[in-house]
């Protein structure tokens, strides 16, 4: 009767172990990949947020400036391009907005230089991006 307890109560714990180990192994993979996930998030983040401000002295240039050096289009086109690619790294919300810049972008890239609401409304929804992206980096777990 004795030898039949112990194993009985060995079984249990070898059970009991298992389920534990598992659990806990399962919790950890979960956790590494939220990690990895959060830091892919931020390192796009800082990106994008770097380039909303690269873009933005790329308008000022145009427009207060009229420094065509500086305010080379072409250059605005490259960081516009790399804000919507990396931005789908971030979230729906900030990767919306910076489809949204786009838009506006193409719709007035010619007007930078001489219209002023077309430099305030590009660099309003520079803005709009970075509050979205300081949104998620808020959010995240």
């Amino acid at each position: 009767m004795e030898l039949k307890h112990k194993l009985k109560l060995f079984y249990i714990t070898s059970i009991f172990s298992m389920v534990v180990a598992v659990v806990g192994f399962s919790y950890n993979a979960w956790r590494m990949e939220l990690s990895e996930d959060n830091n892919n998030i931020r390192t796009a983040s800082f990106e994008v947020l770097t380039e909303l401000s690269e873009l933005e002295q790329v308008i000022y240039a145009a427009h207060y400036d009229k420094n065509m050096l500086d305010g080379n289009p072409r250059k605005a086109w490259v960081k516009v391009g790399l804000i919507v690619d990396l931005s789908a790294l971030i979230s729906m919300q900030v990767e919306k907005d910076a489809i949204h810049l786009k838009s506006i972008w193409s719709n007035n890239w010619q007007l930078v230089k001489d219209d002023e609401a077309t430099t305030q409304k590009l660099v309003e929804q520079i803005d709009k991006v970075r509050i979205s992206i300081k949104n998620d980096l808020k959010n995240l777990r």
